[in-house]
């Protein structure tokens, strides 16, 4: 779990990771630099932290780097998993090729239009086979270690591993649900944020400096 000044949700984050882990599963916060008792937090209840560079690639990739078990899952702090997570995954991952996959989204907000967004989400996901960040992508640690790990770019980093992941394998996607939190939309209007992600994504595939994306989709200006 990649984390960076997430006061508001590492505490139902960890609690609700609880029965995994008393099922023997290890959870590993990399902390990129908090500044607001994240890391404290952290440090104080999950298995193992560990404080690395700001960016989501280069902390999942630490965190990786550190797990002990042959299968890996990485989840956003704002992202709950569906019961039986772990069962979903082990099963989804068996078998002798080399696999990795995803949830199936909902967005936590009311509105139809995050309906709407979530279902075109995960339809994109089955066609493209391109998995992104808020639907928890699992992968067994060979196949993860075979094409490198994350990499280390500031934004579309999910974009940049499912290419290297597909190239192996398609991906599977589990008709479960993850919830993600609908945060961005809501504090930057919905249409906005759609056609902002859009827009990054397209000149992402057009060859943008992932930098400049970066600064581009987390400006808050009109």
């Amino acid at each position: 779990m990649p984390v960076l000044n997430e006061a508001g949700w590492i505490v139902p984050a960890i609690h609700a990771l609880a029965p995994l882990r008393a099922r023997g599963h290890e959870l590993i916060c990399i902390d990129g630099g908090s500044g607001d008792g994240t890391l404290e937090f952290c440090e104080a209840h999950a298995d193992t932290v560990i404080r690395s560079g700001k960016g989501r690639a280069r902390q999942m990739n630490a965190g990786a780097a550190s797990a002990s078990s042959g299968v890996l899952l990485f989840l956003h702090a704002d992202t709950s998993l569906p019961e039986r997570a772990d069962e979903l995954v082990l099963e989804a991952l068996r078998g002798g090729t080399p696999r990795w996959g995803c949830f199936d989204v909902r967005l936590s907000g009311k509105p139809i239009a995050f309906r709407i967004i979530e279902s075109m989400m995960n339809l994109r996901s089955r066609i493209t086979g391109m998995v992104t960040g808020d639907k928890a992508m699992f992968v067994s640690r060979g196949l993860f270690e075979s094409v490198g790990g994350y990499p280390d770019l500031p934004l579309m980093e999910d974009i940049a591993i499912s290419r290297r992941l597909r190239a192996k394998a398609r991906p599977v996607h589990l008709r479960q649900r993850v919830t993600a939190s609908s945060r961005y939309w809501e504090q930057r209007g919905i249409a906005r944020c759609v056609l902002r992600m859009w827009k990054c994504r397209l000149r992402y595939y057009l060859g943008a400096d992932p930098a400049a994306l970066e600064r581009a989709y987390y400006d808050s200006s009109p």
